[in-house]
């Protein structure tokens, strides 16, 4: 019996390109270099109450992670340290990016920054805002206008 199995050649396409860019990234940035710049991903889900930011930052302590609110932005910044390892046997490869890095993203607003809350487990600092109040529409009584 013969099973056939669909060919997609443009997944198969962006499958390779992802596997270049990966390869050339490697290249460029060369063994030389000694710090890389780097963000990490970042997932965003609202719940009914709140907004909730996930950022993966596996392998970075606790205390190199900093969480700051002004202006409505949320800045997070942390630095993971590159980790050296040396063989006489072979070479290694080394993909995951070090270095410092700060994303900022918007906030909606109203936000009581007194309320947010962060927590970092397992590699991944998840970061909650209560979402604001909603504002009720203000009627605005129209002033007579009087002809003299």
């Amino acid at each position: 019996m013969t099973t056939l199995v669909r060919w997609e050649p443009f997944r198969e396409l962006a499958s390779f390109q992802n596997e270049m860019s990966r390869f050339m990234n490697g290249l460029l940035d060369g063994p030389s270099r000694t710090t890389q710049s780097w963000t990490p991903p970042l997932d965003v889900w609202e719940t009914e109450s709140e907004v909730v930011y996930a950022f993966d930052l596996p392998g970075i302590p606790e205390e190199a992670i900093t969480v700051e609110v002004k202006d409505e932005t949320l800045t997070v910044s942390a630095q993971r340290e590159k980790t050296e390892e040396v063989s006489d046997e072979g070479y290694y490869r080394f993909e995951r990016r070090f270095g410092t890095f700060a994303r900022g993203v918007g906030l909606p607003q109203g936000i009581d920054q007194e309320k947010i809350s962060a927590r970092y487990e397992n590699g991944v600092l998840e970061i909650r805002v209560p979402k604001p109040e909603e504002q009720k529409p203000r009627k605005i009584e129209l002033s007579r206008t009087v002809e003299g």
